[in-house]
């Protein structure tokens, strides 16, 4: 069974020690010019990482991806028009 996941944007000083943050969960993009990370974890044990996580001298910030909670299924309620405007 698929564990429910996390999203967190980590920001961070040192870009060489960010790449430790494999260890807490799976490092999924690292910027370089703007110093974050995006780092999912599992949803039962995401508070402690965080707190984990925070502890690191490296770590700025830490930030809840929201992305989970966007909507991305939409309804179409209005007719498709382009058959009207075929050739």
């Amino acid at each position: 069974m698929i564990a429910e996941r996390t999203g967190y944007i980590v920001w961070f000083s040192d870009w060489k020690a960010a790449r430790g943050l494999e260890k807490y969960g799976t490092l999924h993009y690292v910027s370089r010019r703007m110093n974050y990370a995006v780092l999912y974890v599992n949803s039962d044990i995401a508070e402690e990482t965080v707190r984990n996580i925070q502890r690191l001298p490296y770590v700025r910030k830490i930030e809840r991806s929201y992305r989970s909670e966007i909507k991305t299924e939409y309804d179409r309620n209005i007719p498709d028009k382009t058959r009207f405007y075929g050739l």
